[in-house]
């Protein structure tokens, strides 16, 4: 058998259906392969970051691995910040790109090229993959093919990368003979500790009076977002999902308690700021979520971090020192605490449930009393206020459906604005977060859906324009995603970050230096239906609008003219701001009102952040 066989037939026996490629010749030999092969099939996008990008979004909805396949030199090299999206989100992914034939591949690395497109590619993305490797002798397919996809889709998940030179693609094998990679060459995590760390957490419990859990993106990676919501009802605490975990606890569920972090959202951080107890898992707590001064964050907690990722428990790592941490996957700590709950020595939780009811109350009342969108949101305008449009479009999307949005602006509006049912699928990419991820993201997201369900891609003008050539892959493979472009024909979080830092001057992202095309126009020429909404007149009529984008069966593309929106409110002001002391500000006498918890002195006038400061 060939060995470009070998690899697809391989890959095809993981269950993987869709493999994202982009033909050159040297990965000529692998895309041959697909003919020999009737269970996958290759899905040829228009550029290597959108084959990535695609190839994401199919791990995300799929559950398995995604795959993607390029060609050696600038094929490879355009897979870089796809491959950095998988390695910041940890999604299990699979890249291979051709190589050169190893005859002409440079000798030392003191000679700079040998061959046509030859790139040491594996060097390029070492510090971004999980695992990468360049293939030089047939005989490893089998150990390294299997290693590598065992270690992307392990522990925290994330991205390897295979190089294969068109020589050793050609290669004849038997497959009978091959060495397998073997599972019990991982080194298992040692469980002793985790039933103590879960007994310390609820002994800790019953003395809280305050108590929370933030869940991240983790849970979805172990699997365990059912169980999650199990303990969350067991335990009856409030529940404050990370950017990464909006489709996990969402905003539907009874313990809900509002997002949190920077940017704020419902709640305006009120809720985790103000807890006496605090349990994250699969969260590693990122400078978005604390603020720029970490020792703010939930100060008056004793603090409890649960992550598979074992050096990010190393508290010397931690921005913000945790108290306990626990080295273990999301669902195996789960379900030991769920065993535990059910163990005499704790029963006493289910008598003090009852307590937390005034506690879970305050937390919803604050949650709603600070939504991010305001009924003034909603007053007639002449161009449409996208907070109100994407609060409409979370009402009449349905529990099946998914939605993936983009980065900046864009993303922070949506997920101010954006109401979440159980059920519903929402992603995005918020470690990497660059633009035009959500519109091939959500290609690969529709083809490893059950393809019933709505599948919606939010994304800024911005970000429209990095990917805009996937727009013919929409009309090749009959993808039915719909899209919605909130254009507000600025880089809009861009400007926002420029008006605080640069005293107004808004270069290069317009309107001056930038001015995004007619997208109706181009959207044409690929033969892709399209629509408009350029009316903030008429809210009732916009609902109808949207009604009629998400019923129409096909791709279909919708221009909203929100004509240079750059507020994205509620926010922190300033680098070393605790995230409850949010802009537009409250009153003072409210401000102390809702902070039980040692209340810093807040800032009359928004304080000035350093430059350095990127608000992308």
């Amino acid at each position: 058998m060939k060995l470009a066989d070998y690899v697809i037939n391989t890959i095809s026996g993981y269950g993987i259906k869709d493999i994202f490629v982009v033909y050159g010749a040297a990965n000529g030999d692998l895309i041959d392969a697909f003919v020999r092969n009737k269970d996958t099939r290759y899905v040829a996008m228009m550029h290597e970051q959108g084959a990535g990008f695609a190839a994401e979004g199919y791990a995300k909805i799929s559950g398995k691995f995604g795959v993607a396949i390029a060609t050696s030199g600038p094929g490879g090299m355009n897979f870089v910040t796809s491959i950095g999206n998988c390695f910041y989100d940890s999604v299990p992914c699979l890249f291979i790109t051709g190589q050169i034939k190893t005859q002409y591949m440079r000798p030392s690395s003191d000679i700079r090229q040998v061959g046509f497109q030859e790139t040491d590619i594996v060097s390029i993305v070492s510090s971004i993959t999980k695992y990468a490797k360049l293939i030089t002798d047939p005989n490893n397919i089998r150990y390294e093919l299997e290693k590598a996809i065992l270690i992307a889709t392990s522990g925290r998940p994330g991205p390897v990368l295979l190089d294969l030179p068109i020589n050793i693609q050609k290669a004849q094998i038997d497959p009978t003979s091959l060495k397998g990679f073997k599972e019990n060459n991982f080194s298992k995590i040692k469980n002793q500790s985790i039933e103590k760390g879960v007994e310390c957490f609820l002994n800790d419990l019953k003395n809280s009076h305050r108590p929370c859990i933030l869940v991240g993106g983790g849970v979805r990676m172990s699997n365990a977002h059912d169980e999650l919501l199990v303990l969350a009802r067991e335990l009856a605490i409030p529940c404050f999902p990370t950017w990464n975990a909006l489709d996990i606890v969402c905003s539907d569920f009874e313990y809900y308690g509002g997002r949190v972090g920077t940017y704020g959202g419902p709640g305006r951080n009120f809720g985790i700021q103000n807890s006496d107890l605090l349990l994250a898992i699969g969260s590693r707590i990122s400078g978005r979520i604390t603020g720029g001064d970490p020792h703010t964050f939930a100060r008056g907690a004793k603090k409890y971090l649960v992550d598979i990722d074992k050096p990010a428990l190393d508290k010397k790592y931690q921005q913000l020192p945790f108290d306990v941490c626990i080295h273990s996957d999301a669902k195996f700590f789960i379900n030991v605490m769920l065993k535990k709950l059910n163990d005499k020595n704790f029963g006493k939780l289910k008598k003090y449930k009852n307590d937390l009811d005034s506690w879970m109350s305050r937390v919803k009342d604050w949650r709603d009393n600070y939504d991010p969108v305001k009924k003034e949101m909603f007053k007639p305008s002449e161009y449409v206020h996208p907070y109100s449009f994407l609060r409409i479009l979370s009402e009449e999307m349905t529990n099946d459906d998914i939605i993936i949005g983009d980065c900046g602006g864009n993303i922070v509006a949506l997920n101010h604005a954006f109401k979440t049912k159980t059920g519903q699928r929402y992603l995005t990419n918020n470690g990497n977060s660059p633009m035009g991820f959500s519109f091939a993201g959500a290609i690969g997201a529709w083809l490893a859906s059950d393809r019933k369900q709505n599948v919606v891609c939010v994304i800024g003008d911005g970000g429209f324009n990095m990917n805009i050539q996937e727009l013919q892959i929409l009309v090749n493979y009959k993808v039915k995603m719909k899209t919605i472009i909130l254009n507000n024909h600025i880089y809009g979080i861009t400007k926002a970050f420029q008006e605080t830092n640069f005293q107004g001057r808004s270069e290069a992202c317009g309107p001056k230096g930038y001015n995004p095309p007619d997208f109706i126009k181009i959207c044409e020429a690929y033969c892709v239906n399209t629509m408009i909404i350029d009316d903030g007149s008429d809210y009732e009529h916009m609902r109808q609008q949207i009604r009629e984008f998400l019923d129409n069966d096909g791709p279909i593309v919708c221009d909203v003219n929100c004509h240079e929106y750059h507020t994205y409110d509620p926010k922190i002001v300033g680098w070393s701001t605790p995230i409850e002391d949010m802009y537009p500000y409250l009153p003072r006498e409210e401000f102390y009102l809702n902070m039980i918890v040692e209340p810093l002195e807040i800032s009359k006038d928004p304080p000035l952040p350093s430059i350095h400061e990127s608000q992308e």
